[in-house]
């Protein structure tokens, strides 16, 4: 297949502005895992020259291989028992009003890491009693009693992310299940907590299928959503099946208002915490 020829609208300019070389050394010093170098985010340098980055709990190394994801996979490493700490400091360090959590998942474990990311969550409530937090969460099996955990740290947001539409579900997800995120994305929102949910286009879906999704996930309890362009990280990831234009984009997001979401990003580089302060709003509507 000839490859589809990335569009002008797509191409960023990467600047070390700002905040960009302090964050970076607070990361390298800590010796924290970020979403946005493990996933080769296209606005890392927007992010952390205004001094906010995604970290990345529970090691590197993912046990799962999901087509479109750039983090490494393989047999992790034990867990780093000062994470929950130094994730902690570090978000003190930045005095981030607003942080951002995630973790690759870690089928090895018994409990797939959930007592470690409610050690995260507890310590940086603890450390940050002023900084809101988002947790995006992996589906941890779909095991309810895990999730639970997490509900019960009390984190402002928990997002866990469709990635795709049903059809293209086995396709660009390892071992994750349609069913199964739409599952976990009830639980949170039942709880009482701001339930998130992000998918990618460009994988060959069509709009249909994103607007059946929005009413899956609407369905579910679900009130923010981010809609960002899948970009082939490497050779060896998905390609893409086509640039989706920014004026489907901006339909994405309005469609998506009108159907009932609280908050709708929708654009060519958004992701899932790309300014995801903003979403904190949602709470409160």
């Amino acid at each position: 297949m000839e490859r589809v020829k990335k569009p002008d609208w797509l191409k960023v300019q990467f600047a070390a502005t700002g905040n960009y070389s302090a964050v970076k050394q607070i990361v390298d010093n800590h010796h924290l895992h970020t979403i946005c170098t493990s996933g080769k985010c296209p606005n890392i340098s927007d992010c952390w020259s205004r001094g906010t980055a995604t970290f990345m709990i529970l090691g590197e190394i993912c046990t799962r291989s999901c087509r479109f994801c750039n983090t490494l996979t393989g047999r992790p490493l034990p867990l780093l028992k000062d994470e929950p700490h130094n994730v902690a400091a570090s978000i003190k360090l930045m005095q981030l009003q607003h942080a951002v959590i995630t973790s690759v998942d870690r089928d090895d474990l018994p409990d797939q890491g959930a007592a470690h990311w409610v050690a995260t969550i507890l310590a940086v409530k603890a450390e940050n009693p002023d900084t809101t937090l988002e947790t995006l969460i992996p589906d941890f099996q779909g095991k309810k009693e895990l999730i639970d955990q997490l509900i019960a740290a009390q984190p402002e947001i928990i997002s866990h992310n469709m990635e795709t539409v049903r059809r293209l579900t086995p396709i660009v997800r390892s071992a994750a299940k349609y069913d199964v995120s739409l599952a976990v994305i009830r639980q949170i929102a039942s709880s009482g907590l701001v339930a998130k949910s992000g998918i990618m286009v460009g994988l060959g879906e069509t709009p249909e299928e994103v607007f059946e999704t929005m009413d899956d996930l609407l369905e579910a309890g679900c009130s923010v959503l981010t809609i960002g362009q899948y970009l082939q990280p490497s050779r060896q990831n998905m390609e893409v099946t086509a640039y989706i234009t920014p004026d489907q984009f901006e339909q994405y997001r309005l469609i998506g208002l009108q159907k009932g979401f609280r908050e709708v990003e929708s654009a060519p580089l958004v992701r899932s915490s790309y300014h995801a302060e903003k979403h904190i709003l949602s709470k409160n509507k």
